[in-house]
């Protein structure tokens, strides 16, 4: 009896069997259109979040920034502060060298007393008591009774003419001398008198009071102080000895509680824009604080305005660029962190309120 074949109820078995339907392919489907669907999706709901609201993050903090010049000029002996040092309103930030200025003082002091001396002089000269015009009266008198009297030795033949006309001649002298004493006296008294500008003070005097004024003016902004509080920057250029001139900034105070941002949005983002708007701001250099803030006014002008070198748009390669307007965003919030000068921001504003 020949050997059965190993492989022949396998095979018996597989033509036995019913054939299996075709596997089907809807998971492959699904899985294809799933893909665009949620792309759809999540890009309606990217356009939705961006609807009512505008943002940039070409925006950055900025502070007011207070230049100290001193207002005379002179060699720093002191200096009070420090960089990075914070100061109040009215502290005391270097002194300049007071010796110039005290003996300006001096020099005032003397130009006051020598004005009142004159003034006392003026007022004792002989032109105003009048005892020049009352000689000049007598001188007066004198030369016409003289005349009268050679006037009729003359018509009765006995003087000559040139005595006559000698004696008329000191008559008329004598009437300018007059003329000249009361002249004199009204001088004197002009030199006394007083102005509109300064009633009851004679002029010369008040000069040299205004000068020792400004003199005391002077020694007083030798003691430079902080005009408002903040923060001290730039105070690498105080030094003791330094010659100073005045009006040439040398400090500078950030000031305190003045922080805004300025935001640069496109020109495309204004159209639903307003001022009072509120506003979020988030700072690169604090990834977790936000603050609220709301649009304090809008730009008059593009950057490009403003620049040194405006654009010139009237040639003929010319290409469109979207403009930037600066927008000034007020922080309604104390920051619980440092808020310094220069800082990136990124700056949402809600159109839609």
């Amino acid at each position: 009896m020949a050997e059965a074949d190993p492989m022949l109820p396998a095979m018996q078995a597989e033509e036995a069997a019913p054939p299996a339907k075709p596997r089907r392919r809807w998971g492959r489907l699904a899985l294809m259109l799933s893909l665009p669907l949620a792309l759809v999706v999540g890009a309606l709901l990217y356009w939705q979040s961006l609807q009512g609201k505008v943002s940039t993050d070409n925006a950055y903090l900025k502070q007011e920034k207070v230049a100290i010049s001193a207002e005379v000029g002179g060699r720093i002996i002191d200096v009070r502060v420090r960089e990075d040092q914070l100061v109040r309103a009215g502290d005391l930030l270097f002194r300049i060298d007071p010796e110039p200025y005290r003996l300006q003082i001096a020099q005032a002091d003397a130009a006051i007393a020598g004005a009142q001396a004159n003034v006392t002089a003026l007022g004792n000269a002989s032109e105003l008591t009048g005892a020049e015009i009352s000689a000049a009266r007598e001188d007066i008198a004198f030369a016409e009774a003289n005349f009268r009297r050679k006037d009729e030795l003359f018509q009765r033949g006995f003087l000559t003419r040139t005595e006559h006309d000698a004696a008329r001649h000191a008559v008329a002298q004598a009437r300018e001398g007059l003329r000249l004493a009361e002249a004199r006296q009204a001088e004197a008294r002009a030199k006394l008198a007083t102005g509109a500008q300064v009633p009851g003070q004679n002029p010369h005097i008040a000069a040299a009071r205004a000068g020792r004024a400004g003199a005391e003016l002077s020694l007083s902004r030798t003691e430079v102080r902080a005009p408002v509080g903040g923060r001290v920057a730039q105070a690498d250029r105080l030094h003791v000895g330094q010659q100073l001139v005045a009006g040439l900034p040398v400090v500078t105070i950030v000031a305190d509680g003045t922080a805004y941002v300025e935001a640069n949005f496109k020109e495309t983002d204004l159209a639903e824009m307003q001022v009072g708007q509120k506003a979020e701001i988030e700072f690169d250099a604090y990834p977790d604080l936000v603050l609220k803030g709301h649009v304090a006014s809008i730009g008059a002008g593009t950057g490009s305005e403003f620049s040194v070198l405006p654009a010139q748009n009237a040639t003929g390669n010319w290409v469109k660029v979207t403009q930037r307007v600066p927008v000034r965003i007020a922080i309604d919030e104390k920051s619980p962190r440092q808020l310094i000068a220069g800082l990136s921001a990124e700056v949402t504003v809600f159109t839609d309120d």
